[in-house]
């Protein structure tokens, strides 16, 4: 096995997948940095969360919209709905956790703020009862999944965006997740803070 052979496809595989997601994502990621931006704007705020490995994206986008990204501003109102233990413990506890981020956005949640959801891998419960708890206190969604996201897609309203990497592989999913996460960022800042280029 030539190890360099196979790092240079992993490589090649990225940049495909990087490039074929750019011609489908470009316009609908604008839309949820303006989505996301004006929710901001008019005092609303931003709860994120993410299954299983997605989590820590969560944390993540959370924290860099509190701590700033590339630019210096002020910090945005966001929450990563996986990051509290001790909110999380009593209900990790209970047989079924599909309620995990449901009953913070029940109880967090505002019309006017917004949802993103990011499920990597398959299309847990959680991640759909976080869906219906946002609709039912009136907050947009923007959803980052796979490909194969049929019924988070399904249960997304006509008002909410669905960000779908077009790939199957785990990696290649997470890797387009976390560029995505950086253009919400990015696009967020430049138009917060009027930026140009």
């Amino acid at each position: 096995m030539n190890l360099i052979d196979r790092v240079s496809r992993q490589f090649e595989d990225n940049m495909r997948t990087a490039l074929e997601a750019l011609e489908m994502l470009a316009a609908p990621i604008a839309g949820a940095v303006e989505l996301i931006t004006a929710s901001l704007l008019e005092n609303g705020k931003v709860l994120v969360c993410g299954a299983a490995g997605s989590a820590g994206d969560a944390r993540r986008f959370a924290a860099q919209l509190v701590n700033g990204f590339e630019l210096e501003r002020p910090s945005l109102a966001a929450m990563a709905l996986s990051a509290d233990a001790s909110t999380l413990a009593p209900i990790a506890g209970e047989p079924d956790t599909s309620t995990l981020f449901a009953r913070q956005i029940e109880v967090f949640g505002h019309p006017g703020d917004v949802l993103v959801a990011i499920a990597a891998n398959g299309e847990p419960m959680r991640i759909l009862d976080a869906i219906g708890a946002a609709h039912e206190r009136d907050m947009r969604v923007i959803a980052l999944t796979g490909a194969d996201a049929g019924r988070i897609a399904a249960r997304l309203g006509p008002a909410d965006i669905h960000l779908a990497a077009p790939a199957d592989r785990s990696a290649r999913i997470q890797e387009l997740h976390l560029l995505i996460l950086h253009c919400l960022c990015d696009g967020i800042d430049c138009l917060l803070l009027g930026v140009e280029d």
